[in-house]
């Protein structure tokens, strides 16, 4: 990730802050700030596969005192991990992807700031990843692409109004054409001159924008006699996305999809002692969706949803704190975009999730090992699940239906030790039993999945590394991870492998240059990501499973260089 200053994970509903679509975490990336100080940071790599990247920014002050600045772009490209035997490329799912980002922050007085942010994505990817001998060599006559433009803008203020009122506000908005096309019978005319061929492409034009306005207690604002911080605020959310879908399975297809979310939250942090303090938190959120197509279809659907958290944060010692907190996140209903589908299963209805996590974080040896740990407890009504069911004729039919009730529980845990000047390890490990209690679906005759681990839910997950200071200039990063086999869908019983791979890097770092020699899944291990179970080679002619790969042992190198 390149010129990205932090990622943060919040796990479990975020019904408060984030609202719809936050209902298991949110993974928020903050990309590096502008400072009053220039600084440039350059790198390039090559790698197997033809792979190439080349990336700068730098930032600093534009207008002393007064206006800050950040510019980055960055290019990646690469033949991909697949060989097209029939037409003998070695390029049909490549890699060809540039970011670039713009910063400004105006310092416009000692109580204002407001940043000025862009974001434009420029994405040209192949698509051939689907093969009938679940290898890395496809035969396909049409491979397909995977493209993606997107300009998108964020305007945000931070006002100081007095010592006891802080307002904030965000604008944003969103443009992106986006274009997914695939080889429908993942073969051509010669492997069976009997059998159809088709290819499907799907063409989407999608704009959003979006206005959040806060307002949060800064130090001689708390109330309830000066215990609780608080904060205010009001969400809209307006998502506008068009479909032209053209197909040899079907009728060529537009539709237009539009989505509006305004919501209202607050959060009180109540100090119920110099150790003790009470979260409590809410956001109720009207949600209106309309749909549309050429084959005359018209729908509209809304919902009130409300979402929110309470909790207890315990301050042991200055070294650990200890939680415990129960909270309500949603993710909204909504419409299915194909028409393939009966007009009774067009719409889905709002899934809830209520969670009760408890947990330890903990300082140890001055700082030296951090620890968390944590459990949790979630209960799903009206679970939104995602499956491709076989039709006939090549085709699969994607939706998203509701699946009555699920259970979700589990264990946490991550350590970061420093183990002297020279050595550190880092450890995490997740384990999680997800089940449906309960499952309708008579789109899936006879099979249930009721009692088995959901899909793509591994019991568990595990991660182990270290930093070695070799030498003066020398580092050594390892780093091995693995999980348990998963289902692949909940509408058949295929299963991935369980799997570990292993990860390392070696960095020569002189003055304001590094050298790193680096390697992914460093001994050559198969495991799967995906995988279907139907009937689709005509030399067979019964139902099997399908898989698809995950990356491959990759070695590059990368020099850099920080001013």
């Amino acid at each position: 990730m390149f010129d990205i200053q932090s990622v943060e994970i919040l796990r479990g509903p975020q019904g408060t802050k984030f609202g719809t679509n936050a209902l298991a975490g949110v993974i928020n990336m903050q990309s590096t700030e502008p400072t009053d100080e220039f600084d440039l940071h350059f790198e390039t790599g090559i790698a197997e596969y033809n792979t190439r990247n080349v990336g700068i920014a730098l930032g600093g002050p534009l207008i002393d005192n007064t206006l800050l600045g950040r510019f980055s772009v960055y290019s990646h490209q690469s033949d991909g991990y697949m060989e097209n035997d029939f037409l003998g490329k070695d390029d049909t799912q490549n890699q060809d992807e540039v970011t670039a980002r713009g910063h400004l922050k105006l310092l416009a007085t000692d109580h204002l700031t407001v940043d000025l942010n862009f974001l434009h994505l420029s994405i040209d990817n192949g698509y051939d990843g689907f093969t009938l001998d679940n290898s890395r060599h496809s035969i396909s006559d049409n491979p397909g692409k995977d493209t993606q433009n997107t300009n998108a803008f964020s305007l945000k203020s931070d006002y100081r109004a007095n010592s006891k009122i802080q307002l904030q506000s965000n604008v944003t908005y969103l443009k992106s054409d986006m274009t997914y096309s695939y080889d429908g019978d993942w073969a051509n005319p010669s492997y069976d001159p009997g059998v159809f061929s088709a290819t499907e492409d799907f063409d989407r034009k999608r704009e959003n924008y979006s206005v959040e306005l806060k307002a949060l207690s800064n130090e001689d604002g708390r109330i309830f006699n000066n215990s609780t911080d608080w904060a205010v605020g009001v969400y809209f959310l307006s998502q506008d996305e068009d479909l032209d879908l053209v197909s040899d399975y079907v009728t060529d297809l537009k539709n237009e999809y539009e989505t509006n979310n305004t919501a209202l939250f607050g959060q009180l942090d109540t100090h119920l002692t110099d150790k003790l303090t009470l979260i409590s938190g809410l956001r109720v959120e009207h949600f209106e969706a309309d749909y549309k197509d050429t084959n005359d279809i018209d729908l509209h659907t809304s919902d009130n949803l409300f979402g929110g958290k309470l909790g207890l944060n315990y301050e042991i010692n200055s070294d650990q704190m200890v939680y415990t907190s129960l909270s309500r996140g949603y993710k909204s209903g909504g419409v299915n975009n194909n028409d393939s589908l009966p007009t009774n299963k067009l719409k889905f209805d709002t899934e809830y999730m209520w969670s009760l996590e408890t947990g330890l974080k903990s300082y140890w040896f001055d700082g030296d090992l951090i620890t968390n740990v944590s459990a949790f407890y979630s209960l799903r009504r009206d679970a939104q699940v995602k499956s491709s069911v076989f039709v006939g004729g090549g085709k699969f039919e994607d939706s998203i239906a509701n699946a009555a009730r699920g259970t979700n529980m589990g264990i946490e845990a991550d350590a970061d030790w420093l183990i002297n000047e020279r050595v550190s390890l880092f450890a995490s490990l997740g384990l999680l039993r997800a089940v449906f209690d309960e499952y309708e679906n008579p789109d899936l005759g006879s099979y249930n999945p009721e009692d088995r681990q959901m899909a793509h839910a591994p019991k568990y997950q595990f991660s182990l590394g270290t930093k070695v200071k070799l030498a003066t200039n020398w580092t050594l990063r390892t780093n091995m991870e693995g999980k348990d086999e998963f289902y692949f869908s909940n509408s058949h019983d295929s299963k991935s492998g369980s799997y570990v791979i292993y990860n390392a890097s070696l960095d020569y770092q002189l003055k304001n240059w590094k050298v790193t020699l680096w390697g992914r899944n460093l001994f050559d291990k198969d495991y799967y990501t995906r995988g279907f179970y139907f009937n689709n080679d005509p030399k067979v002619n019964s139902d099997k499973t399908y898989t698809q790969y995950g990356d491959p042992r990759v070695v590059g190198l990368t020099l850099s260089y920080d001013y």
